[in-house]
């Protein structure tokens, strides 16, 4: 079964008003909407880290889109929460400010999951008109209601 970014969001893992305006603060802010998924085994060490990953390289993917993640053993499944800013965030030097940040964790032991999720991702925020879509949804609901139209559309209807 493909792994679709829409079946691992909820609307309470999707803050659609981000306050955060500096890179580490969003990163924490849209983060904190994982402590209590019952996938998520030990948020404090995942928190660390998509910290640490989030050092080891940028983790902005253009367009004002970001993707903090981490391949981990602190969740036992794939999880995701998503804010989007208005304002913007202060995430890269020279570089639009983001207004979409995914949070990501998969499980070490699915790699194939988090190349599949990522590469989705990166799909779905390359066209202009789908991040319009993205960054004008009125609700959490409509936000991953609009995740899903884009993934049917680019990726093929959900088997």
């Amino acid at each position: 079964m493909a792994v679709r970014l829409s079946q691992l969001l909820d609307p309470t893992r999707v803050n659609l008003t981000l306050q955060s305006t500096s890179h580490a603060a969003a990163i924490q802010e849209v983060a904190s909407l994982l402590e209590s998924h019952p996938e998520v085994a030990n948020y404090p060490e995942f928190y660390q880290g998509l910290l640490a990953r989030d050092r080891l390289d940028t983790t902005y993917l253009g367009h004002g889109v970001a993707l903090p993640h981490s391949r981990t053993d602190c969740v036992r499944e794939n999880v995701a929460a998503v804010g989007r800013s208005d304002a913007g965030i202060a995430y890269e030097e020279n570089q639009p400010p983001v207004k979409l940040l995914f949070v990501l964790g998969t499980p070490k032991d699915k790699p194939d999951d988090y190349l599949k999720l990522v590469s989705a991702l990166c799909r779905l925020i390359k066209d202009e008109a789908s991040r319009t879509a993205l960054l004008t949804a009125s609700t959490p609901e409509a936000f991953i209601a609009t995740v899903r139209e884009l993934e049917n559309r680019i990726l093929g209807p959900a088997k």
